[in-house]
């Protein structure tokens, strides 16, 4: 049995601090809330009278009632790194985003256990068991959705936050899976992932938290069980169970599911973008085009609709239709998760955790951005996140297949350029709030992961003449809000209509949306500096010279190769990211290209190092990870995939942490754990 991850300590600098800042940010908290905070007070032995405030974040303990929280208070009542102080009281708070309170417990020690939950104005108010059974199904959806994918990005977020699995067997799955069932038709109220404007029955926080579940343990049939049982009461469910089916390879009947279901609801768009996604998939774009079509109509305000179908021109290789469609998707702004907001700390103590020490995994958890070149610095399209992102990959899709060239003529097919406004209308544009951004070049990107513009004139002051010069700037379209303020009485049709029109005359073409020109510009930057990469490695390695970049800087490069769909060269940035010291993120994006090759040896390599450095930092669960394990056992054979883990010439504690992960397989009997 491995050891649970070590206890990081945050020292508050006035006792309770913590705690009064978690009780004020309740107000502002919107969806899932924050991961649970733990809050124990020491006192040194030899002076009682003085008190010490720590503190930590955990995910996936079970918060069903009261005594299993106290449990885990109980568990942080020895530390092995603090023998000069004892733990006196300890409070553990849990967010219940149904009713909108903290579930506190109180553990006084020794004494009593005291439980109570704080409302959103600080007032105290009784625990029910209707409460405890809301935060438990919170508490496993938190330890889903703050778990990281394996690339430590999460896990450098929150600085000290334990990451325990929340469904470990069969037993824990059954009660997880009876509290979705009970409280499934009130999901819509935790909100949703960032790409749905308005959540609904199907798509929320809970359903995603489900379906994830599904799809990393493998757990099939478990689903089909509960959305069979679900859909008796009402027939929109049959989208997640299509889901499910086709994730579980019960194609037929997801086909026959979500024809019998449309029959019932025609204008369901979950059900007919389930339709679409699998007719596209299925190399069956003519039938996922109508198809996606209807699903606009049923939903125009949603993003994913729009982009399904712009996903359908794409596989039909109807450019122009494709990049008209884009610019019709409804972007939202980027509303990043509930993270807790803490007053500065006195000082944090973050142990290793013996088991998980490793020289060859050693890192410090932070990055130095010092060594990074300023090129690569503002590479906006990294912090591009929700509808900004997908939207940019769709973009950097069609790039891949047709070229920047060719994309470019496309676009100058389908919108208005700035030169030809003019010269249609013989109109001098002012320079103006309301069209500076037609003479900027690249956008920055805020907090949200938008596009901002920046000045064409400061940025071309920054930047020599480099080999990426020779990729063609994309040239200005015109702003709809230029053309209103024009006073234009036939201006271009209106960006949502995506018909057949020809472009050939100005007056069919469309009004590119200022945040489409700008994903152009962010793009053209993305292809510049890879250009130059790619161009001074070809010049080195023909005059035989090392061609020297940080690692950080590597990693970057390697974010920027996968992003245009150059996966050969990303893994071979990650490479030489790895050869100076160990990245997550880069041994992912290695994992990700021998997963892709079969080989099994190199996957089993990368995933023992990816859960040892989790584990180094405190997590012992990440979907993404116990996923690929199970996939591996899958194809290959518990017995395989063991023997291989245990060949390996590391450490033995830190291969049992791995072993840990092939456990969770058996526990789940998934396909080949027995063999």
């Amino acid at each position: 049995m491995v050891p649970a991850p070590a206890v990081p300590e945050i020292y508050e600098d006035e006792l309770l601090s913590a705690i009064e800042a978690r009780a004020e940010s309740l107000q502002s908290l919107r969806e899932l809330g924050p991961p649970d905070l733990v809050h124990l007070i020491k006192q040194p032995n030899k002076a009682p009278n003085k008190q010490v405030g720590v503190y930590h974040h955990v995910t996936g303990i079970d918060a069903s009632s009261s005594a299993s929280l106290a449990a885990y208070i109980n568990t942080l009542t020895y530390s092995p790194h603090d023998k000069h102080h004892k733990v006196v009281s300890g409070t553990y708070c849990c967010y219940n985003a149904f009713s909108r309170l903290d579930m506190r417990v109180q553990v006084y020690i020794p004494g009593t256990v005291e439980s109570y939950c704080i409302d959103e104005r600080g007032d105290k108010r009784v625990a029910t068991d209707e409460l405890w059974l809301e935060t438990y199904l919170c508490s496993v959806l938190r330890a889903y959705s703050y778990a990281d994918d394996g690339s430590g990005e999460t896990i450098k977020k929150i600085v000290g936050v334990r990451r325990f699995n929340p469904v470990t067997n069969t037993e824990s799955e059954h009660k997880f899976l009876d509290a979705a069932e009970r409280l499934f038709f009130n999901g819509w109220q935790l909100g949703s992932d960032p790409e749905i404007q308005v959540p609904n029955l199907v798509s929320n926080h809970l359903t995603t938290g489900l379906l994830n579940y599904i799809h990393t343990t493998g757990r099939y049939a478990s689903g089909i069980n509960l959305f069979e049982k679900l859909r008796t009461r009402d027939a929109e469910i049959s989208s997640l169970l299509a889901r499910v089916y086709i994730a579980a390879d019960e194609e037929v009947k997801a086909v026959q599911l979500l024809h019998e279901a449309i029959e019932e609801l025609p204008m369901d768009y979950s059900l007919l973008d389930c339709q679409a996604d699998f007719c596209n998939k299925k190399g069956r774009s003519d039938l996922a085009l109508e198809i996606a079509k209807r699903s606009v109509v049923s939903a125009p305000s949603e993003f994913g609709t729009w982009a399904r179908l712009a996903e359908v021109y794409v596989s039909q290789e109807r450019w122009d239709l494709a990049l008209l469609t884009l610019n019709s998707c409804p972007m939202f702004t980027y509303q990043d998760k509930d993270a807790p907001r803490m007053p500065d700390p006195q000082k944090v103590f973050l142990p290793p955790m013996p088991e998980a020490m490793c020289d060859e995994i050693e890192d410090s958890n932070v990055e130095d951005m010092e060594h990074v070149h300023p090129h690569l610095r503002k590479l906006h399209a990294a912090g591009f996140k929700g509808t900004f992102l997908k939207a940019y990959m769709l973009l950097t899709e069609i790039t891949e297949k047709i070229g920047w060239d060719q994309l470019l003529r496309v676009r100058s097919q389908v919108f208005v350029m700035e030169e030809e406004y003019r010269t249609e209308k013989g109109h001098t544009m002012p320079r103006s709030a309301s069209n500076t951004a037609l003479h900027s070049t690249t956008p920055t990107t805020n907090g949200h992961g938008e596009p901002e513009e920046v000045s064409e004139s400061e940025d071309a002051a920054k930047e020599p003449a480099a080999a990426g010069d020779d990729i063609e700037k994309p040239s200005s379209t015109v702003a709809p809000v230029v053309v209103k303020a024009g006073g234009a009485t036939d201006e271009p049709a209106s960006p949502a209509s995506t018909s057949d029109a020809p472009y050939t005359t100005f007056q069919n073409k469309r009004l590119c949306e200022r945040w489409l020109d700008n994903l152009f510009m962010v793009l053209y930057e993305d292809l510049r500096v890879y250009t130059i990469w790619r161009t001074e490695m070809a010049q080195y390695r023909q005059q035989q010279l090392v061609y020297k970049k940080s690692a950080e800087e590597w990693e970057i490069l390697g974010e920027l190769a996968e992003r245009l769909h150059h996966p050969e060269e990303a893994v071979e940035a990650y490479e030489n990211c790895l050869s100076i010291r160990f990245s997550p993120k880069a041994m992912r994006g290695v994992l990700v290209r021998n997963e892709r090759t079969k080989d099994v040896r190199q996957v089993c390599g990368a995933l023992i190092r990816l859960v040892t450095w989790q584990y180094r930092w405190y997590s012992e669960f990440s979907p993404y990870l116990l996923y690929t394990i199970r996939k591996l056992i899958e194809e290959e054979g518990a017995v395989k995939i063991r023997s291989i883990i245990q060949g390996t010439s590391l450490p033995q504690h830190v291969l049992d942490l791995t072993h840990q992960y092939a456990a969770l397989c058996a526990a789940f009997r998934s396909s080949g754990s027995d063999g």
